[in-house]
């Protein structure tokens, strides 16, 4: 790509704020395809007690209580999760016992527990997030809060060759700081979501994949989406916004089409586990 190009579709920096939208008008629909999968499968429906880790700004919710399911989700990310707000907890509405918490799944909790039936783990950079030690132990804590039984979903990119974000989320890897800033993203490997599982005290029992392609509108939709991930923060962090943006367009212009869009296909793994 020329520096002429790459200078054209160089978008603005954006505040962490408008990241949060970013994320609920751009990226997080990128997931619907997965979510729909599992909420089939699970026949999620007006019996259905959901909690969420990683909610993000509540799409998932917004569909699984569409279905008629009582929700709850947790986050990390407090723009986000005033998203969520908006959209599952308009101000006026009738109380439908929904509850988000910022952290984790004891933010939810009741004095009793509510006792759920379904537990989500959608995000994969969530699950990336606190290291696979304190993403067992945040599902170890929330499956306790579980019936007997019930499932536990989590999810995952599928092969690097099925996934065309690899390449992009791979400049994340490479510019992040190993020591001072480490990227949240690596590779999937074949059985991560068995082994996190497993440390989480959850047995295994079915598995499924589901194709989510990136689709944006053009270049710069494209690069807020991703940025928009949290992928890249840490190399931010350890570069800089330009540079990062920069080699994240580069990454990116295989999959410009010749209408201006970008499309992406990828295939996302995940596993049902129980409690």
């Amino acid at each position: 790509m020329t520096p002429t190009l790459v200078r054209r579709h160089l978008p603005s920096s954006t505040p962490p704020g408008s990241r949060a939208r970013d994320w609920a008008e751009i990226q997080e629909r990128m997931l619907v395809p997965l979510y729909e999968a599992v909420y089939e499968r699970l026949e999620v429906g007006s019996g259905t007690r959901l909690l969420s880790l990683g909610c993000g700004s509540g799409l998932a919710l917004l569909m699984a209580a569409g279905r008629g399911a009582r929700v709850c989700g947790v986050d990390r990310d407090g723009r986000r999760l005033e998203l969520a707000r908006e959209r599952l907890l308009p101000e006026g509405g009738h109380d439908d016992g929904t509850r988000l918490g910022l952290g984790g799944p004891e933010t939810v909790l009741g004095p009793a527990g509510p006792g759920f039936n379904l537990i989500t783990a959608f995000d994969p950079l969530f699950c990336a997030g606190p290291g696979p030690r304190g993403l067992a132990e945040a599902i170890s804590r929330a499956a306790a809060c579980a019936e007997h039984g019930s499932p536990v979903v989590l999810a995952g990119w599928g092969p690097q060759e099925r996934c065309a974000a690899s390449g992009a989320l791979r400049v994340a890897a490479r510019l992040a700081d190993p020591m001072c800033a480490p990227a949240r993203w690596r590779p999937s490997g074949r059985d991560d979501l068995e082994n996190l599982a497993r440390q989480a005290g959850l047995t295994p029992d079915g598995s499924g994949r589901v194709s989510c392609p990136y689709g944006y509108a053009d270049m710069t939709s494209a690069v807020r989406g991703l940025l928009s991930t949290g992928a890249f923060d840490a190399a931010a962090r350890a570069t800089d916004e330009e540079q990062v943006t920069k080699e994240l367009i580069e990454a990116l212009h295989p999959y410009l089409r010749g209408d201006g869009t970008v499309w992406m296909p990828n295939v996302f793994r995940y596993l049902i586990a129980r409690v």
